[in-house]
């Protein structure tokens, strides 16, 4: 059974930083790098968007709405994806999670971390 386990989320001011992680447990080395994974993010009411992605060869996807801001990477080796936030806005606020690319290969959802980003 895989588990997906992001951590790293919290309370900051517009303009700031923060540093997510997803370590991914229950899956090999070999099969975590095969596969293209995405921070997906859901803010009040709304539907879980993808917000960044990045494949097996280490190519970044980042929606337009983040881009230039936020950075996608990934550790094989730690079964770990990382998502680098900057130049924080409110609109950023929401539950961040992450997953496989595409939809149809999703693991059970993790818990998520919540990004709340003030005015």
């Amino acid at each position: 059974q895989v588990q997906l386990v992001e951590s790293g989320g919290g309370l900051v001011q517009a303009g700031g930083s923060l540093r997510l992680s997803c370590a991914t447990s229950g899956t090999s080395v070999i099969v975590f790098r095969i596969n293209t994974m995405g921070w997906y993010r859901q803010a009040a009411g709304k539907q879980r968007e993808l917000v960044a992605s990045i494949t097996t060869g280490d190519s970044p996807n980042i929606a337009d709405s983040v881009k230039g801001r936020f950075t996608i990477s990934r550790d094989n080796a730690k079964n770990t994806v990382y998502l680098q936030m900057n130049s924080l806005k409110p609109e950023d606020t929401g539950v961040y999670y992450c997953n496989r690319v595409p939809s149809a290969l999703w693991y059970a959802w993790g818990q998520g971390t919540q990004v709340t980003v003030s005015d």
